[in-house]
Order: C-alpha cells, then sequence, then structure tokens
C-alpha cells in the first residue's frame, strides 16, 4: 500500500491492551485500567487484512502487551498470516523472564525492551515500581532463548535521568544489544516542556565517540534510528530522534489501537473506528484502506496534535 505521499506502507504497530503495571512519568495515563480490548480473533482478522494490503512487519504494543494472558496466542495467530515476515514486541520487561521463551516458540522474532536506567532507585522513581532486577532478569533470559535483535529503548528527561546515558550506552558496549535513545514526546506535562527534552545532538556531543554505522542492513526499523558504534562495541547506540529531527518523509507504520480503531500517525489526532465493521469484511477492508490513504504528510507535535492520547493507549 502507498499513501498519498508515496510512502510504501508495511509496518503494523498493533496495541493489544490499554493496561500498564507501571506508570511511568512520560507516559501522560493512568495505566491501571483500560477500555474495551480487541479479542485474539479480531486482531487476527484484521491483522490477515492488512497483511493483504502489504503490510509485511507487525509489533505488539501496549500499555504493556505481556499483562494479557492471551499474548502468545496472539503472537502465534499473526506469525502464522501469510505475509508477515517479521513480528516483534516492545515490553518494559517486568514479566519477559517469564515469556521469552514462550514468544519465540509463538513466531515473535525481535524484542525492545523500555529501559531508562540502570539504577534501582531511580527506575522506581520513574515508573512507580522497584523492578530493575526483574527487567534485567528478562533481559537475560532472551538473551538464553535466542530472542533476538534486543534493542533497549531508554527515554533521557533533563534533571531526571540524564545521568544514565554512560551506563545505558556501556550495556552496548559489552553486550550484543543496541540501545536507542528516544526523545522525549509531548505525551505527558514532561514531555510539553521542551527544555526537558535532551536531543539526540546532545548525546552525541557528550559522547563522541561515537560514529555512524556505515552499513545499516535490513534492520526492522531502519528508517526510524540512527546507528552508531564504537570500538570495541558489541552492540550499537540509536538515536530516534521525532522533536528535534522528524523523519515523517520516510514513515512506514500505522498503529492499530487496543479499543479498535486505527490511529494513522503518532503525533496526528486523527482515528479511524473499525468496531462497528467487524462482522462485514468488504467494509472493514474499506475502512482500513480509508486510513492509510488518511495517513498525514507529517507530525504536528509542535503544534500540540497527537497529545489527546496517552502513550499507553497508542503504543508509542
Amino acid at each position: 500500500m502507498i499513501d498519498n505521499y508515496g510512502r510504501k506502507i508495511n509496518y503494523l504497530r498493533v496495541s493489544v491492551t490499554e493496561r500498564c503495571n507501571l506508570n511511568c512519568t512520560y507516559c501522560g495515563a493512568d495505566c491501571e485500567k483500560g477500555a474495551r480490548e480487541l479479542t485474539s480473533e479480531q486482531i487476527e482478522k484484521i491483522v490477515r487484512i492488512f497483511a493483504s494490503f502489504g503490510i509485511d512487519k507487525v509489533r505488539l504494543t501496549g500499555g504493556e502487551p505481556l499483562v494479557r494472558d492471551d499474548i502468545c496466542d496472539i503472537a502465534e495467530r499473526i506469525s502464522r498470516i501469510d505475509g508477515i515476515k517479521k513480528l516483534a514486541i516492545t515490553t518494559n520487561g517486568i514479566y519477559l523472564d517469564r515469556y521469552a521463551s514462550e514468544l519465540k516458540k509463538a513466531g515473535v522474532t525481535a524484542v525492545n525492551i523500555s529501559l531508562d536506567t540502570t539504577d534501582r532507585e531511580l527506575f522506581r522513581q520513574i515508573t512507580g515500581y522497584d523492578g530493575l532486577q526483574k527487567v534485567m532478569n528478562g533481559i537475560e533470559e532472551c538473551e538464553k532463548v535466542g530472542l533476538s535483535p534486543i534493542r533497549l529503548n531508554s527515554v533521557l528527561i533533563r534533571g531526571q535521568n540524564e545521568q544514565s546515558a554512560e551506563s545505558l550506552i556501556n550495556i552496548a558496549r559489552d553486550r550484543n544489544i543496541d540501545v536507542r535513545f528516544i526523545e522525549l514526546m509531548p505525551f505527558s506535562d514532561a514531555g510539553e516542556d521542551e527544555k526537558l527534552v535532551i536531543r539526540g545532538e546532545e548525546i552525541l556531543e557528550r559522547f563522541p565517540f561515537l560514529r555512524p554505522v556505515k552499513a545499516e542492513g535490513t534492520d526492522f526499523e531502519k528508517s526510524v534510528a540512527r546507528y552508531y558504534e564504537g570500538d570495541g562495541f558489541r552492540g550499537r547506540i540509536g538515536l530516534i530522534t521525532p522533536v528535534s529531527d522528524k523523519f515523517c518523509s520516510e514513515c512506514n507504520r500505522i498503529r492499530l489501537l487496543s479499543d479498535g480503531s486505527i490511529k494513522p500517525c503518532l503525533g496526528n489526532d486523527e482515528v479511524f473506528d473499525l468496531t462497528d465493521v467487524l462482522d462485514n469484511e468488504e467494509l472493514l477492508r474499506e475502512r482500513i484502506r480509508t486510513a492509510i490513504l488518511s495517513k498525514p504528510m507529517e507530525h504536528g507535535f509542535s503544534c500540540g496534535y497527537g497529545h489527546s492520547h496517552g502513550l499507553n493507549k497508542i503504543g508509542g
């Protein structure tokens, strides 16, 4: 599917729940309770239609996807759909040591883990939960069962966890794990304050030994992150810069929300409800096609768009 701006849309992010077992300061939502959630059968049906339109990459997100008891069933259903080549999941890692092996068996081919610090007390302050060790155990379990590639996603906030950048970078130095720094986006009070945003260029200034990776290869999200390496590094450092250097012209993604609606752009408030056409495949296909063709040219973070949904609903 080619959208109205010539972009090939082949990447679907599926938010399976708004619920989360953490309450991160930059999320901008109450994650304890979620709205209506699509069933695994409904998710499979919708993804199958997306696949017929050319979607070949799917990422399961939330909220926290591992709070759903049927998450492995959802993963297995999607991995069996003709045309789906890659299936990944983004998680906060709290339950990952329990699910890593099952996810791999279900067809998950990559995992992103949200980790904003390696300091136990700071982790508790940011997330509202003393769970750093559980996350580290989950990372080790992924390495053990061969669930890879493993990527750590970190949001640095000025005055809060910027000092954690070095220890996170050291993970990529010592282990075959990519660490990606994502600029704070305006989905909370913190994100509305531009002074708190640590831009990608600041990371490069602070760590001048990082140099661009010469060949990006066929990375699952090569259009999003710019990758860097250093001497002796086993992993890479990625910079994702939706605020300071937006990459909208190369965006290949669309989002299915847990309540059964499509959000064509993370930084735009427009959504397309699918729930009233779930039992009519012809109308469902047309609604999905309309949503893809409605994807805007670029996000509107600077104009205040995209803020009406917390990150727990749209999966980032």
